[in-house]
């Protein structure tokens, strides 16, 4: 190794260990969501004689990917219907229970935002339920009565919308506390009539509104002429359901927005469409624009940002350079300068297919990263069809590919069946990817999922929303699911791949995970199916992920060998969490999801919170 790269890699490590990394307050480790740990208790070398060290049953059937928070020794977990609860992060033992409140129908379900003054005499969990944001004393599990408006902010008002004509509006994500503030996304629903997709901040102690973003831009802001006029009065979308990111020395929010609505036709919305399907910097104390870089122009795809923007420095040119790289539904990794937006490396505009729907106006050209290479299947084709298949699924699927419109990745959708590859469920999803800061690698979990788009007249729309526009609005979109359940492209049907982000280029990309039916049949090497799983890095040079075959796995982060790998009583989904206490480093796994493929082959889930260390 030269003087030079010794330098550079000491120089990358110290940035890392500046920014600690060896705690679990904050949905996905931290401000910077990195799935990062540098606890380097359990390495390499010892990970074999990992053990439960404690499990706590979640009390029901019902699924959670809930990600804990720990915190002061207390770890904070969801369970026993949506209830909030405390428990011992070394025993297990349950502290307090907060139960959800009456009639509750959606909750923060993926995690959970923790807050602590600077002196540590104030410490309060902030959630959402039934499109209210809440507050309980971390100590305790109390409501706190005097936040907001008798203990809750009502989501819905705010928005300059009639509140009563709004559907949905709370994420089941939760959002990023950034010194006294909580910034939040939002889950608008995926029809016609959508609420706006702003980001907003609100004050921790007092639940006050301190600042919106507008991502459906109204006159006079910036963007505004990417839409039709006065679109943002009926058009709404280009919401954030998924993951921030923040820059705590910067004080800038990263946040990776959805497509505007209705996903799949947008005769109603011509124009690019700003700030769909974009990745925002934003100054996290203001909510002022700082720059952004728009993914998919006029999305009608449904390819939404819903990973966490990743913050590494790499070595960049023989420079340190810091980033933001953002892995996408498509397959790709966008890699930018943290500070202005510039591309890391070029990112060329390419024509694609114009669409042959009426009053449909497509984007003539879509961006493509030119670095680093994707990492999943962008295309598929009658030979990409899975050995798996019956005789009789094959020729369906192959008869369905072989007269549908399929030019590629941004093939726009129609009245005939249209291929979409990486479907708008595939590709990177939330919780999906995780860094090693230490080193400038990027690791990704993908799902190899197809869809088949075709778009039917919707006259209940066209009732409701515009009499007058006569035949202008569409709906309607399908996965393609064999029978059997599987994907019916042939596999690997999920991946895990490790980027070098110094270089822009794919060290190693494995299958990850098994399908049970199939590996019982000695079938394996497949990936398991429709994953929505989280992975940990650590210092030890691991990465710790769980899957839907219900095994939970320590894989060589040098190689993707799998080094560990334990079998637990029900599937696991979401992100696992990293902590230690008292020195003693555990990790542990919401292990809640449902086992089996069909309806046919599921059965009742026991689940349960399984925390693992050394003996």
């Amino acid at each position: 190794m030269s003087l030079r790269c010794t330098v550079i890699l000491l120089t990358l490590s110290s940035i890392a260990a500046a920014q600690s990394y060896n705690t679990w307050r904050d949905y996905g480790g931290g401000p910077e969501s990195s799935q990062y740990s540098s606890l380097s208790e359990i390495h390499r070398g010892n990970v074999t004689k990992l053990q439960v060290a404690w499990k706590f049953p979640t009390g029901d059937h019902s699924r959670y990917f809930f990600n804990p928070v720990v915190a002061d020794g207390v770890m904070y977990v969801l369970a026993r219907g949506n209830s909030i609860i405390a428990l011992d992060a070394a025993t297990g033992k349950e502290l307090w229970a907060h139960a959800p409140e009456p009639g509750t129908t959606v909750i923060t379900n993926r995690g959970i935002n923790y807050w602590a003054s600077k002196d540590g005499k104030e410490r309060r969990l902030l959630y959402c339920s039934n499109h209210a944001l809440r507050a309980l004393d971390a100590r305790t599990g109390k409501p706190i009565t005097d936040f907001g408006d008798g203990g809750k902010v009502d989501l819905k008002l705010g928005l300059d919308r009639d509140p009563a004509t709004i559907r949905l509006v709370q994420s089941t994500t939760p959002g990023k506390v950034f010194e006294d503030l909580l910034i939040l996304g939002s889950a608008t629903n995926q029809g016609y009539g959508s609420a706006p997709g702003d980001i907003r901040a609100f004050d921790v102690r007092t639940g006050k509104l301190v600042w919106s973003f507008h991502t459906v831009p109204r006159p006079g802001e910036f963007g505004y002429d990417t839409w039709p006029k006065d679109a943002y009065q009926r058009v709404g979308g280009a919401n954030v359901w998924g993951e921030f990111s923040v820059d705590s020395k910067r004080g800038v929010l990263y946040a990776p927005t959805a497509s505007a609505k209705y996903n799949f036709y947008g005769a109603d919305r011509s124009g690019a469409n700003l700030f769909s399907d974009c990745l925002l910097a934003l100054d996290a104390r203001t909510g002022k624009r700082l720059w952004h870089y728009q993914f998919v122009h006029h999305d009608i795809w449904d390819y939404d940002g819903a990973t966490a923007p990743k913050l590494l420095t790499v070595n960049h040119s023989g420079k340190s350079l810091d980033i933001v790289a953002m892995v996408s539904k498509q397959g790709f990794v966008w890699v930018f300068e943290r500070d202005t937006g510039k591309p890391v490396w070029p990112m060329e505009e390419r024509k694609v297919p114009k669409s042959d729907m009426p009053g449909e106006e497509t984007w003539p050209t879509q961006p493509f990263p030119t670095k680093p290479p994707p990492f999943a299947r962008q295309s598929f084709t009658a030979d990409d069809l899975s050995p798996f298949l019956s005789p009789e699924e094959r020729a369906k699927f192959r008869d369905q590919i072989l007269s549908a419109r399929n030019e590629g990745m941004y093939t726009p959708p129609g009245q005939r069946n249209t291929v979409q590859m990486p479907g708008n469920n595939g590709g990177a999803n939330w919780g999906g990817a995780a860094i090693d800061p230490t080193k400038g690698f990027l690791y990704v979990v993908n799902k190899e999922l197809p869809a088949m788009l075709k778009l039917e007249r919707d006259p209940e729309q066209d009732k409701l929303l515009a009499a007058s526009a006569g035949e202008r609005f569409y709906s309607g979109f399908g996965f393609m699911i064999a029978s059997s359940g599987l994907s019916p492209i042939k596999p690997p049907w999920t991946t895990l791949t490790a980027f070098d982000l110094n270089q822009g280029t794919i060290q190693w990309q494995i299958p990850l995970g098994e399908v049970p039916e199939l590996a019982a049949k000695g079938i394996k090497n497949t990936g398991t199916h429709y994953p929505k799983v989280g992975p940990i890095v650590t210092a030890g040079g691991l990465i710790f992920t769980g899957t839907r075959d219900m095994k939970v796995r320590a894989l060589d982060a040098g190689t993707g060998n799998v080094l560990w790998e334990h079998e637990l009583d029900a599937a696991m989904e979401g992100i696992p969490a990293m902590y230690e206490v008292k020195g003693k480093q555990y990790i542990v796994f919401c292990a809640s999801a449902q086992v089996g493929i069909t309806p046919a082959t599921q059965v009742r889930i026991n689940g349960a919170y399984v925390a693992f260390a050394l003996p």
